[in-house]
């Protein structure tokens, strides 16, 4: 009798769990996209207007996607305040913690990405330190991969902004404010390398700089179907705007990512993904996060939708580069 009750409640257990959990094989045979999750840039909110429109606009191209504005606080304030002062590793981690405990995303079987400005640099951060749900395609605009040299300027009275850059400029490499001062975390001068390796609380981990290597780092980036990272042309903001390709520049030196010791030896991935045609490199025209819709369908063409699509192989992707060449 305790026999046939065991079984019955194994039953009873799997029958509850296909009822509520969905299967992630669902995705195989239908047009249903993969949830979309967004971080957005400095000085912004998750429940701007702004975003509330790219959001709109990605379930118009792809209907029935699901958008998730990341945010680390439900106080829309308080999620702005997060941008200039907090520690980019508790934040990270309340990110993955966030998303893990998810009802929809957590069930998910991957979830596609788009990072504004230093969200693009923050989700590479969640990719490789979490990954859960993990991500597919990761596509960044104007964000900081190598880092910034200046910091941007402030509106005349926005006082948050104001007061971050003083704390930048006072002592970027001490411990208070490399743990508060979010802009300073990925603050990286090559005039000031040996400091940078030393004391970075962000960038140089997530780009694996430091003697110690992290492989998971590597592993988790190399899992992406496609990495994506737009420049702006007229980018004044960002400085060097060539960060956003991984470029190291120095001075009017411009090192591009496939002469850097990040690439050749693969420190995170990056040549792996770029030798099976997932890393692409593009530009679009305009100042720092001048966007269009067009621009934005393009990308939620491209690069989101169903959990089954396919993505250009390497040979296309060559192909392709060749009759650009041409033209």
């Amino acid at each position: 009798m305790a026999r046939f009750t065991t079984i019955l409640t194994l039953l009873a257990a799997t029958l509850i769990h296909s009822l509520v959990l969905p299967s992630p094989h669902i995705f195989d045979d239908d047009d249903t996209p993969l949830p979309l999750i967004i971080w957005h840039g400095l000085g912004d909110n998750y429940a701007a207007e702004g975003l509330a429109s790219v959001g709109d606009l990605a379930q118009e191209i792809n209907p029935g996607t699901f958008v998730y504005m990341i945010r680390l606080d439900e106080d829309s304030s308080a999620d702005r305040t997060a941008t200039f002062f907090g520690n980019l590793t508790v934040q990270i981690d309340k990110v993955c913690d966030d998303l893990a405990k998810h009802p929809i995303l957590s069930t998910a079987p991957a979830v596609d990405a788009l990072g504004f400005s230093q969200g693009g640099q923050f989700l590479r951060g969640y990719i490789e330190r979490c990954n859960f749900p993990p991500v597919r395609s990761l596509v960044t605009f104007g964000s900081q991969h190598n880092g910034i040299s200046e910091f941007q300027g402030c509106g005349e009275t926005d006082w948050l902004c104001k007061g971050a850059q003083g704390l930048l400029r006072s002592n970027t490499w001490s411990s208070f404010v490399q743990n508060r001062l979010v802009p300073a975390q990925y603050f990286r001068d090559p005039n000031q390398y040996e400091e940078y390796l030393e004391n970075s609380n962000f960038l140089a981990d997530i780009n694996n700089e430091r003697e110690l290597k992290n492989p998971k780092y590597k592993a988790n980036l190399e899992t992406l179907e496609r990495f994506v990272m737009y420049l702006f042309e007229d980018d004044k903001t960002v400085i060097p705007m060539e960060t956003g390709w991984f470029s190291e520049v120095n001075g009017t030196e411009v090192i591009p990512l496939w002469k850097r010791d990040i690439y050749t030896e693969d420190w995170i991935g990056l040549k792996t993904l770029d030798e099976r045609g997932a890393l692409k490199f593009e530009t679009t025209p305009g100042r720092h996060m001048t966007l269009t819709d067009e621009l934005l369908e393009k990308v939620f063409k491209e690069y989101y939708g169903p959990y089954g699509r396919s993505f250009a192989t390497k040979v296309e992707v060559e192909l392709d580069y060749s009759l650009q060449e041409e033209l």
